[in-house]
């Protein structure tokens, strides 16, 4: 299941929009259901040449199920070397991929039947056909009945009970002991049997490289020494050949992409909120700058777990309304989207059909996050507030390598000292911080996550209440019944316009409990070179590797 992916780094997703000059962007790509990506008929592209992507962190495992390996630059190589049995397009949907399946049916909803059938071509590298066992060993690493497999969620997986063989080895019937109405987010990216076998090669049998593919591209050479994967064109591709020979996934520092791609060592950017990432593209000849949705949302998570600063339920909520979103939002985007506004919304992304703005249960109101801070026995001595002897200061960690990380923290740090509340700045490398987050070593966390096509379903993990020590993907530890039982319902509900009430329920539940202040969502626009056909700002739509490439 494509789980939502956190961005350790605020400046690795872009703003911006499709042209150059001036100062802003903003127009054709940013509606809901666009994309920017050069459209060009294979008939027109050139056949090979090398693209050369960024990563923003080196992967720590290449199994993008196992906890380590659920990051962004998995989720970007893996649809170039494993089956998405669904892709996504740029409004929302997901459609079944024929390369793969040549049917999926839901054949009965009571009980809840999915009947997959594979393409007959459909071949692991090692030779290995692709089969039921496929979809059985699948979902028994991730169903989290064997706590062994060091899964990142089990959401969808543990409402099946079972997977078996249908007419013949190619066809897997998945039937649910509870609806599920997400199920067409399962399954991807698809691994073979081997991978999930044991616990142990789940966990660590990709670690170091991916020994099996399935896809128009398979691995050419991992290089953890020079932070690069190289990807090669699969000539046991049994679908349409990809145009490329090769792309070259190298980590950059996001300083370091402008000069990258101006000396003809890199072929594309995200941009973010970093404006010096956009008027470098703006004046690198030869590049150009694509727009669409983005799919991250830069938010501060609270550390709510038991015996944290903030573990009070009273004082999240103090300290939320004395933030600013709105003027954050204009310090970080304005000078690129003028008319930004804050996004408000933890389960939905703006230019979503289901979303709504809930933001509005917890108001920024300085006024009243100092009355509530007075009651709670904080008091006010000059400009921190004591109680018991201790000050009010809360450690912020955020990457080091994103100087607009810096900006956002200096913007919050001036509103909190405002109310009394003291921030002190922990900046951290890529590949310390996610490992000091995960582990709860943070009063407030600054990063991004990013959105699916399955927004319930993927977000369980995230704001579920932690499992005993099992926190999954709730790094703030801050969750209640209430929000857990909205989530099965939300899951189990089969109706589009129900279960999007749902969501918006449990949204505004999370803004209540402050898990996270959720402050912008980040436009998806991207610098690359202007020769560049089939690739770029794809909006909500998943990446096609297979007509990306070069224009003749």
């Amino acid at each position: 299941m494509r789980l939502v992916v956190p961005l350790m780094v605020a400046a690795l997703a872009l703003t911006g929009c499709g042209g150059q000059g001036g100062g802003s962007l903003g127009g054709a790509g940013q509606a809901a259901g666009g994309s920017d990506i050069n459209p060009q008929p294979r008939g027109q592209v050139r056949d090979g040449g090398t693209l050369r992507l960024p990563m923003d962190i080196f992967p720590n495992n290449f199994n993008y199920n196992q906890v380590d390996g659920t990051g962004s630059d998995n989720l970007n190589i893996d649809p170039a070397v494993l089956p998405s049995l669904f892709t996504g397009t740029a409004d929302g949907e997901l459609k079944p991929n024929p390369d793969y399946l040549t049917s999926v049916t839901l054949t009965s909803t009571a009980p809840q039947v999915v009947t997959y059938t594979l393409n007959p071509k459909a071949t692991w590298s090692d030779g290995t056909p692709l089969s039921w066992r496929d979809f059985a060993a699948y979902w028994h690493s991730q169903n989290g009945s064997d706590p062994a497999y060091e899964t990142s969620g089990t959401s969808g997986y543990s409402s099946i009970s079972s997977v078996t063989r249908g007419v013949d080895d190619r066809q897997a019937v998945v039937t649910f002991n509870k609806p599920f109405a997400e199920w067409r987010n399962l399954f991807g990216p698809f691994a073979p049997a081997s991978l999930s076998s044991t616990p142990q090669a789940f966990n660590t049998g990709w670690k170091i490289g991916m020994p099996v593919t399935a896809g128009p591209f398979t691995i050419g050479s991992i290089d953890p020494v020079a932070k690069t994967v190289t990807l090669k064109r699969d000539p046991k591709w049994w679908g349409t050949p990809a145009k490329l020979d090769q792309i070259i996934f190298k980590q950059y520092d996001p300083a370091a992409l402008p000069d990258a791609l101006a000396n003809n060592e890199l072929d594309y950017y995200e941009i973010a909120s970093d404006i010096n990432l956009l008027r470098r593209a703006q004046t690198t000849p030869g590049a150009v700058i694509r727009d669409a949705l983005g799919q991250y949302r830069t938010q501060l998570t609270f550390n709510g777990a038991a015996g944290s600063p903030l573990a009070d339920l009273a004082l999240r909520q103090a300290v939320a309304q004395g933030i600013d979103r709105a003027a954050i939002t204009q310090r970080m985007l304005g000078p690129i989207e003028p008319n930004a506004h804050p996004a408000g919304n933890h389960i939905y992304s703006p230019g979503a059909k289901e979303y709504q703005d809930n933001a509005g249960v917890l108001p920024y109101d300085p006024g009243k996050a100092q009355q509530a801070l007075d009651s709670l026995g904080w008091v006010r001595q000059g400009n921190t507030r004591v109680k018991e002897g201790k000050p009010l200061s809360l450690r912020v960690v955020f990457g080091s390598a994103a100087p607009t990380n810096e900006d956002i923290f200096r913007t919050l740090q001036n509103q909190l000292g405002q109310i009394g509340v003291t921030l002190v700045a922990q900046p951290l490398s890529q590949p310390e911080l996610f490992p000091n987050i995960s582990r709860g070593n943070f009063d407030l966390a600054l990063f991004s996550w990013g959105s699916t096509l399955s927004p319930i379903s993927s977000t369980v993990e995230i704001y579920g209440q932690p499992l005993g020590d099992v926190t999954r993907e709730n790094y703030g530890r801050v969750g209640t019944p209430r929000i857990d039982d909205l989530f099965a319902k939300g899951v189990a509900e089969l109706d589009d316009a129900k279960r999007a009430d749902i969501g918006n329920q449990i949204d505004r539940l999370i803004w209540q409990q402050v898990h996270s202040v959720v402050l912008y969502a980040r436009p998806g626009a991207v610098a690359e070179r202007d020769n560049i056909a089939n690739f770029g700002a794809f909006g909500l739509a998943d990446t096609d590797y297979i007509n990306a490439g070069f224009v003749k």
